[in-house]
């Protein structure tokens, strides 16, 4: 894996593959409530939608969110921490179940977690011959790594560290990311795997109250305003419920 990632998901349901799968539109409403749960008191300028695939290597101060029904997914570059129990804003919403991903490609580093509730069950951050935080029973999906079927590959002639672990940290993150999210960021897909370039985020920049850039002035084009209405999410139980969330956990 030699993606940059950094990500953190809430999901609130059992299939997550297909409700990205079945994504066609990032919920803006749901974006800027979550944007503003993770930044209180402060002003939130929209940058615009870009793929996942993009989102996930954010390395500017910009905030990514994704909006899906019964599902979330958070993009910032201070998602990479080096123990994944420090995950800033893991509880930030409610939800079944919470998977951090992560990925830095300079340091061959990645790093996963789950959470049930707000119960860790599983968390592992390695470099190739370091292992940096390792909580819980490994995941069954973890066998083959662990059993060598996946190996570190080594340059001709280099001596490999002696205390290398038995696969790629990074492939190691991104497996857990396709067990439980369904798509990989690298490598050819396999029939029914998710692109992740076909799922919009939307972009925030975070500014002091007062500072954030004045947005353009709205289209008197009527035609323009009816296509725009006509393209916007529908709103429905699910975002209200979603949004009724958020509000609870600012109180």
């Amino acid at each position: 894996m030699a993606a940059r990632v950094s990500t953190l998901w809430f999901v609130d349901t059992p299939d997550p593959a297909a409700v990205l799968g079945n994504a066609e539109s990032p919920d803006g409403d749901a974006a800027l409530a979550v944007a503003q749960r993770l930044h209180p008191n402060m002003d939130l300028a929209p940058t615009g939608v870009v793929p996942l695939s993009q989102a996930a290597g954010v390395t500017d101060d910009v905030l990514y969110v994704g909006a899906f029904p019964g599902l979330v997914v958070v993009c910032h570059k201070d998602l990479t921490p080096t123990t994944p129990t420090t995950t800033p804003w893991r509880s930030a919403i409610d939800s079944a179940t919470t998977y951090l991903v992560a990925s830095r490609p300079e340091d061959a580093w990645g790093a996963f977690a789950v959470w049930e509730g707000d119960t860790l069950r599983r968390s592992f951050s390695a470099a190739p011959a370091t292992i940096l935080e390792d909580s819980g029973i490994p995941l069954v999906w973890e066998r083959p790594y662990w059993a060598g079927e996946f190996p570190l590959q080594h340059p001709p002639g280099a001596l490999p560290d002696p205390q290398s672990l038995p696969f790629h940290p990074q492939q190691f993150a991104e497996a857990a990311n396709r067990e439980w999210l369904g798509f990989r960021y690298t490598g050819a897909r396999s029939e029914g795997e998710l692109n992740p370039t076909s799922i919009g985020l939307l972009g925030f920049t975070v500014h002091p109250p007062g500072q954030a850039p004045r947005p353009n002035p709205p289209t008197t084009d009527a035609s323009a305003a009816r296509d725009s209405a006509a393209a916007a999410p529908a709103t429905g139980a699910v975002k209200r419920t979603f949004l009724d969330r958020i509000r609870r956990k600012t109180r």
